[in-house]
């Protein structure tokens, strides 16, 4: 365990990755290119071209930075753990993410006109606020790509809000129209709170599950694998011993011992044999042996706890999925049909790991409990993807797509269309990130602050997932990305093997995210102003 109190400094990519680097830069460039020209059109003629092309730069910045950051957060557990690669990662993030974003990432989106700042209460200009949105934009984005390349996974929407804040308040003073009556300063409080509520949650409910799953389950395998092991010996030691004796039997008594473990060999091959039959004394310790072999009953814990776990698992994850990531959809089901529809998910979960685990019965143990927990850790993943998608990537497409709403209309507007261009240009920006930079945060959640078996990766991801979600319903404060983090580090306290060290840099990043963003913000928005105000 490192002792460095700074970052993780992961392994440069290897050589073979060029091409990846060239088809992911080429994938973005031509996105951009396609997105700049279709945005002509959108917007209309008379819409500032400099203004829109640097929007664009300023909102494809944002999603590339979350990808590098956010999403790579959450995949870190994946990879650290072996279940991923990281090329399998990208795959998967790619096809969920932008998934979750395009089909339900919602057709609309606040234009944060009302919220944590007031922007009601001033008289402002619809080009004043599009630059307020446009600084934002950078002034998270260059925060993040900062954390991001110190390995801190850090909150996009602490990145955001602070963005605003600190954009809005600077415009606000400069131009005497506003002041720090605008800010919600109580949301200011929650967002505080939620730096010590969010670890420590995610970090409780990790510890207990995890700690759950290594008594009844890992601690169970481990006990019987060393019974295995201590079976195999003795019968190479039974073995031996018995090539010894029979070397020393005469030829007459080494013929007849021969036939007689002959007759025990066919009478052993047969279903319902009686032990008392075998005449040999080899057979007879052999006999023994295997019956303590089979009273082991080795993946009793895997055929017992895992589908139930799973089942669990499948039910927190469907919640997050009905409620989160498909919200946008507005499905109008009776909360009878909801509960109803995660019933059947996780009752068809049970019994497919159910199934699956008696197929592992001829697997080594170890074997087994690594297949059964990747599997379950990719579902997981898959699904934190998709919600992410439709749901975290508003930090970049609401204010982009607030800009791209004053530029069309002139106005400001309560509701920003969410083009699916635009969507789609996020979620490739994002998909990049996740590739150039993301090995930066992977390498901190995946094993710098504890090491990641597919079992604790599992259950980080699940008692984040079902942090998120009681929250959710309970209007409590937390972040996403804060909560992981702390789930993380309670796996490595059940573990005793938890980094503090490498803790104390990511929770002053916590801290300090809010003011740094503020900080690049005020000065983008008085370069904006200055520029084209």
């Amino acid at each position: 365990m490192t002792n460095s109190t700074m970052t993780v400094a992961p392994p440069g990519p290897p050589n073979n990755d060029k091409w990846w680097h060239i088809s992911f830069g080429g994938l973005l460039s031509v996105t951009i290119i396609v997105f700049l020209l279709w945005s002509f059109d959108y917007v209309g003629p008379e819409a500032n071209k400099l203004i829109l092309i640097t929007t664009i730069a300023f909102g494809v910045f944002m999603a590339f930075n979350i990808g590098g950051n956010d999403v790579a957060n959450s995949f870190g557990t994946s990879v650290g753990a072996g279940t991923l690669s990281m090329k399998q990662a990208l795959v998967v993030a790619a096809i969920f993410e932008v998934s979750g974003a395009v089909l339900a990432g919602g057709e609309v989106t606040d234009t944060v006109k009302s919220g944590i700042v007031d922007l009601d209460a001033i008289d402002l200009d619809p080009l004043h606020f599009a630059f307020i949105m446009m600084s934002a934009l950078l002034g998270a984005a260059i925060w993040l790509l900062v954390a991001t390349r110190m390995g801190w996974p850090v909150s996009t929407t602490h990145s955001i809000i602070g963005g605003i804040v600190g954009s809005s308040l600077t415009l606000g003073f400069f131009l005497d129209i506003g002041g720090t009556d605008m800010v919600q300063w109580d949301q200011i409080g929650s967002i505080a709170l939620s730096w010590v509520l969010s670890p420590v949650l995610g970090g409780i409910t990790a510890y207990l599950l995890f700690g759950a799953i290594k008594r009844h389950i890992l601690v169970f395998n481990d006990k019987a694998d060393e019974e295995l092991r201590s079976i195999k010996e003795e019968r190479i030691k039974l073995h031996r011993d018995f090539k010894s004796s029979f070397e020393r039997l005469s030829e007459v008594q080494q013929l007849a011992y021969t036939n007689a473990m002959t007759r025990d060999a066919a009478l052993i091959a047969e279903r319902d044999f009686d032990p008392n039959e075998l005449e040999s004394d080899y057979y007879r310790d052999l006999h023994r042996l295997n019956e303590r072999r089979d009273m082991l009953n080795t993946h009793r814990a895997l055929e017992n706890w895992v589908p139930l776990l799973a089942a669990a698992g499948a039910a927190v994850i469907g919640a997050m999925m009905i409620f989160k990531g498909l919200k946008n959809l507005k499905f109008e089901l009776s909360n009878l049909g909801n509960i109803l529809i995660i019933a059947m998910i996780a009752a068809v979960v049970w019994m497919a790991v159910f199934i699956f685990s008696r197929t592992l019965k001829r697997q080594e143990l170890s074997r087994a409990t690594f297949i059964l927990f990747s599997w379950m850790q990719v579902f997981t993943a898959s699904a934190f993807a998709f919600s992410h998608g439709s749901n975290d990537i508003a930090n970049a497409i609401g204010p982009f797509s607030a800009v791209l709403d004053v530029l069309k209309t002139n106005a400001i507007n309560e509701k920003a269309a969410v083009p699916t261009a635009a969507m789609i240009t996020c979620g490739v920006a994002l998909i990049a990130g996740l590739w150039f930079i993301g090995r930066y945060v992977i390498q901190t959640v995946g094993s710098g602050l504890t090491e990641m078996h597919p079992a604790s990766g599992f259950a980080a991801e699940m008692a984040a997932a079902g942090v998120v979600m009681a929250a959710s319903l309970l209007g409590l404060p937390v972040s996403s990305t804060h909560i992981l983090i702390g789930a993380v580090l309670g796996v490595g306290v059940v573990n005793k093997a938890a980094n503090w060290s490498l803790m104390k840099p990511i929770a002053l990043a916590w801290i300090i995210t809010l003011p740094a963003a503020a900080s690049v913000a005020s000065v983008a928005v008085l370069a904006l102003n200055a520029i084209w105000g």
